[in-house]
């Protein structure tokens, strides 16, 4: 099931409602990754305290471990990680590509070696379709070719994707896109299958994989092939020319974007629904982000600094259990200081706040984003959310 509601728009930028079957989205949303079945380093409980309402599942991953004997004995993946929220699960497509020389494509599917035990194995339309129904998941991802950047191909490798190279690979999602809906509804899935936009670099390809998407009818539709290593203006660039195309009255994914400045200019080009691994990966390295711009807190700077990492910010590591941040008189939170010292002792609780944080800063930016939709007042927004970010930490 899936139900989306356009609540108000402003420019290209919307207010949505989503309904799955395991609840109510709001949008636009930022969706914490959790590839193996759990978001790294962050109870889930508190997930649900710093609002996030949907998280990411990876049917790769999961196929390989624990399996799908196991995760059918629990019901699917909620019952699985006791989240009772919605779920959405990327196909693989992503996972092969990063195998690189390691796979082989073909019409048929992808071949490779798992890389748990070394089994041959075949990743087809049809197999994640069957995984992602027993993973039970809300919004489940058509299985696509990522188009590259940069060619594979060895004769041309390190240079950008000729138009060829990416229309064929964006015609051969086309043909899996098909085949993906024909084993959806063979399966009596009853939740959303999404498909997904592709062509590369090549806005005319982007064009002609959206048409033939829409003629199969997918409820909801993600722009993929970004972030594969090209450069932030292609990537603006593509959501520029993709996003005010996409059907207004379905749901708009940007996947594996980005950073917050990612996520501002997505939503100001008609995107609803981001995922990224970036604010638990860079947490683990001891990047935090702020309203007032990025904090590094291994740098010797912040040995002694009483504050902590962002003192608007009402999350536990920056505010402690009283929820009330520095900036209003707040005094229960973490220290930079702490912090920098838990990070140079190696000590898992570091990365564990740092997680909490970001996740925390990057599901209220969205809430900000929303409530300034609903006010009318997105623009104004958008200029001082850039004012602040440049500040400085």
């Amino acid at each position: 099931m899936l139900k989306f509601e356009l609540l108000k728009t402003e420019g290209l930028a919307r207010r949505g409602r989503l309904t799955l079957n395991h609840g109510v989205v709001e949008t636009p949303i930022f969706m914490p990754v959790g590839t193996y079945g759990t978001v790294r380093g962050v109870m889930p409980q508190s997930l649900e305290d710093m609002g996030a309402q949907i998280i990411l599942g990876n049917t790769f991953h999961l196929w390989m471990r624990p399996g799908l004997d196991i995760m059918q004995s629990f019901g699917g993946l909620h019952g699985f990680e006791n989240w009772h929220k919605p779920i959405l699960t990327d196909s693989g497509g992503f996972q092969v590509w990063s195998l690189g020389e390691m796979r082989k494509i073909s019409e048929e599917g992808a071949k490779f070696a798992s890389p748990v035990n070394g089994d041959k194995l075949l990743l087809t339309p049809e197999v994640s379709m069957q995984i992602q129904t027993v993973l039970n998941s809300d919004i489940v991802m058509q299985f696509d070719e990522c188009t590259p950047y940069t060619s594979i191909d060895p004769k041309t490798r390190g240079q950008l994707t000729t138009e060829r190279e990416a229309r064929a690979s964006m015609e051969l999602s086309l043909r899996w896109a098909k085949r993906c809906k024909a084993e959806f509804e063979r399966l009596e899935n009853p939740n959303a299958l999404f498909g997904i936009v592709q062509g590369g670099m090549y806005e005319h390809l982007r064009d002609e994989s959206l048409a033939a998407l829409e003629e199969l009818d997918f409820p909801g539709l993600a722009v993929g092939g970004v972030s594969v290593g090209e450069p932030k203006e292609d990537m603006q660039r593509l959501m520029r020319h993709c996003g005010p195309r996409l059907p207004a009255h379905k749901p708009h994914y940007l996947m594996g974007v980005g950073t917050p400045e990612d996520l501002v200019y997505g939503v100001q080009h008609g995107i609803d629904m981001f995922d990224c691994v970036m604010p638990t990966r860079n947490a683990r390295n001891g990047h935090l982000f702020t309203r007032y711009g990025d904090l590094r807190i291994r740098n010797a700077r912040h040995k002694a600094d009483p504050q902590p990492a962002d003192g608007t910010c009402r999350c536990y590591a920056c505010a402690g259990r009283s929820g009330v941040p520095w900036a209003e008189g707040g005094r229960e939170g973490f220290s930079r200081a702490y912090l920098h010292h838990l990070d140079r002792c190696g000590e898992m609780l570091g990365p564990m706040l740092a997680t909490v944080h970001n996740l925390h800063y990057y599901l209220n930016l969205m809430r900000e984003v929303r409530q300034a939709l609903e006010a009318g007042t997105f623009g104004p927004f958008v200029v001082q959310f850039h004012a602040d970010r440049a500040r400085g930490v």
